[in-house]
């Protein structure tokens, strides 16, 4: 076992909550989560925009935030505004931030306020949609759980499906190379190269192949395009230089062969692939990372049924896995969980999972 009975807990924060005093508590946790999450100035960027609102921030930004109309914690909503913070300073368009991205001592609350009202009508849209941290590091736990279900007997030949894609960097997951607890899988010579800190025993060291990837965003990014790829690096926390690199590698890559990656909702995306036949002696295999949350309830219903419905039919030389790494706010940490027909309906976790596979505390044995 790692060391999960050890972490330490936090008050439970139900994320389907609305209202203003849910706005301020999900705030409140943005910048908890960050801290616990090695982002001590997105932390600072979410803290000082709330400051900014308490102290006598009011604008049509500062109103629609105070007034959100969903669940601010569900919504990302804090990510949201601190996003399109983080674009002025990328782009350069406010240099004032800039003490702030450096981890320089200042005046966050006045720095940021002055930004919300200066970039006012720039940032408005970054409300209108959540944010999409696509992170290659997150693939990391796709394999090591493919690698366990090869151990469980599944066939080790996987057909990937993806929801919530964003420009489909975790779609590309068969181009990179990865050590997971000295368990090394993938081609030597690669886009990107990954090691997380490794708790705990390895994975089972199987041999398998991806052999397709497909995946869905209701809003997919290019990642040829430059003005897309911009918003997707303000989706980055700045303290974790290693993803912008990983990034311009992923820009790199789709420009040699994009991803399949096709617009639609989480729920018709399943529902359609679920439908094709599948070839006999691979593992139809969903995943999906940080985007549970985004998936409307009756959405996430409909995939639900559809997955079961689908793993009540699903045999040994065609079977079906589900696959996720999805946030436990109570320890601001993420879990690596699985579902497989037949033989493994009732869920396991298999691991703790940093949000961007910077660590895996894997836990499955």
């Amino acid at each position: 076992m790692g060391d999960s009975a050890k972490r330490p807990k936090y008050e439970f924060v139900d994320i389907n909550v609305s209202g203003k005093g849910a706005v301020r508590t999900a705030f409140a946790n943005q910048v908890d989560y960050c801290e616990h999450n090695g982002a001590p100035i997105t932390a600072r960027i979410v803290a000082a925009i709330w400051a900014a609102i308490d102290a006598g921030l009011d604008n049509a930004l500062a109103r629609r935030i105070v007034e959100w109309q969903g669940p601010p914690l569900a919504d990302a909503l804090p990510l949201r505004v601190a996003g399109g913070i983080h674009a002025l300073h990328l782009s350069g368009a406010e240099p004032a931030l800039s003490p702030i991205y450096r981890g320089i001592g200042a005046d966050d609350a006045s720095i940021v306020g002055e930004a919300m009202r200066v970039y006012e009508a720039p940032l408005m849209p970054w409300l209108d949609g959540p944010p999409q941290t696509n992170e290659a590091g997150r693939s990391s736990n796709f394999v090591a759980a493919m690698l366990w279900l090869a151990r469980k007997g599944l066939p080790p030949r996987f057909a990937c499906l993806e929801i919530g894609s964003s420009a489909g960097i975790n779609l590309m997951l068969d181009r990179y190379h990865y050590d997971l607890g000295g368990v090394e899988i993938g081609p030597d010579r690669t886009a990107m190269r990954f090691a997380p800190e490794w708790k705990g025993p390895p994975p089972p060291a199987e041999a398998i192949e991806i052999v397709s990837t497909r995946g869905c965003d209701v809003a997919p990014v290019d990642l040829t395009d430059p003005a897309q790829a911009l918003r997707l690096r303000a989706y980055i926390w700045p303290e974790h230089t290693v993803r912008f690199e990983r990034m311009e590698a992923a820009i790199r890559a789709a420009g040699e062969r994009k991803p399949d990656l096709v617009k639609a909702n989480a729920a018709d995306f399943v529902e359609a692939e679920l439908a094709k036949p599948q070839v006999q002696g691979t593992t139809r295999l969903l995943m999906h990372s940080i985007v549970w949350q985004y998936v409307p309830e009756e959405q996430q219903s409909r995939i639900t049924e559809a997955m079961e419905a689908a793993g009540a039919k699903a045999t040994t030389d065609r079977p079906l896995a589900w696959v996720s790494v999805e946030a436990d706010r109570t320890v601001h940490r993420h879990m690596l969980k699985v579902r497989f027909w037949p033989g493994g309906d009732e869920t396991t976790q298999l691991a703790w999972s940093h949000a961007h596979g910077a660590d895996i505390d894997w836990i499955a044995g």
